[in-house]
């Protein structure tokens, strides 16, 4: 397979600069995988696709201020870094901008002197290992010096930080919002609840893994970036307890499915773990926990938009592609999203 299997066109007015609001009013594309048949809904129709007895499985990662903009001692240079990673309690592994300007010893300084960082060793993954110096509590530092990490394609400040951020976020630790989650209002949770159908949170920190481009014009070459997850005994448990009654699995985002398919073993069964992930879905690999899976359009070309190809093909997720842009569906982290049932 190509990198360039996977690419489309999108105008580049179809790409969201702030997200719906309310957040339930998103568009939402259901796709049919047994009929190829598409039906244009709203998000907050997501529940009447649910059956009693499925189990919902949500991401509760929450989204740090991790784009700090600070300036090189030294010369006094603007400097970016972003956090990707805690490494120790002190060493980060991140993405710093100009990369070929902050040599390894260089000394970077944010809020006045506040917090300092020292540039250590490159990643293989093109990043570099960090060490912050601080007095006080660096996470209150971070609350106050750091800025919510948009993507660059994202050109207009966010009026309110939590627009990024999931109603059931509740452990940091995310470069990056798992974007298929921002849909989600208290209302439309429980109307799923009331329907007896099960909310289940599994973790994974999203990092460079998820939006890293692929450099390799042969996707089986490209290697993923490890990002931290956690499924708990209660969550397993929950997950099994409705596959073995019936109930489908339905993945809110594609961190969500990461997530499951690296703890699933090929009967389906999940199992409670804990570590780093490099698992990279595309076509050909099976899926072994995920039944129905809700995700927003992707990026050309990137590993997500083959994820969703592995999940229905990649001929038909290109023409759901190309009817969304048809239809001026909006594309990306505040887009719109797509059921795949």
């Amino acid at each position: 397979m190509k990198t360039s299997d996977f690419d489309y066109e999108l105008p580049q007015e179809l790409i969201a600069q702030t997200p719906a609001d309310p957040r339930d009013s998103a568009r939402m594309l259901v796709y049919d995988r047994k009929t190829g048949r598409t039906e244009d809904r709203v998000f907050r129709d997501l529940p009447g696709f649910l059956n009693p007895g499925d189990v919902v499985v949500v991401n509760e990662t929450r989204v740090i201020p991790a784009r700090l903009l600070g300036v090189k001692q030294e010369t006094g240079i603007p400097v970016e870094v972003l956090l990707l990673k805690r490494l120790e309690k002190d060493r980060w592994e991140t993405l710093v901008k100009p990369g070929r300007r902050l040599k390894k010893g260089v000394h970077v300084s944010f809020g006045d002197g506040r917090l300092t960082c020292e540039i250590g060793d490159t990643t293989s993954a093109g990043g570099r290992i960090v060490t912050f110096s601080y007095e006080g509590v660096f996470e209150a530092l971070l609350d106050e010096l750091g800025q919510m990490p948009l993507p660059p394609y994202i050109h207009e400040k966010l009026k309110d930080p939590e627009m990024y951020q999931t109603v059931y976020a509740r452990q940091e630790g995310s470069a990056a919002a798992p974007t298929a989650g921002l849909h989600f209002t208290d209302e439309v949770l429980d109307q799923i609840r009331k329907k007896g159908i099960d909310i289940v949170p599994v973790l994974l920190h999203v990092g460079l893994g998820t939006f890293r481009p692929v450099q390799e014009e042969d996707v089986e070459k490209h290697l993923m970036h490890e990002e931290y997850y956690m499924v708990t005994e209660d969550a397993a448990e929950r997950i099994n307890r409705a596959r073995k009654n019936g109930g489908r699995i339905v993945c809110i985002g594609t961190t969500s499915v990461r997530t499951l398919e690296t703890v699933a073993t090929q009967d389906g069964v999940v199992h409670p773990g804990s570590g780093t992930t490099s698992i990279f879905i595309r076509p050909g690999v099976s899926f072994k926990a995920t039944d129905v899976l809700l995700t927003n359009f992707h990026l050309p070309q990137s590993t997500l938009l083959m994820l969703v190809s592995a999940f229905i093909g990649r001929e038909e997720a290109l023409r759901v592609y190309r009817e969304a842009v048809e239809k001026r569906y909006r594309f990306f982290s505040f887009g719109d999203c797509t059921l795949f049932l």
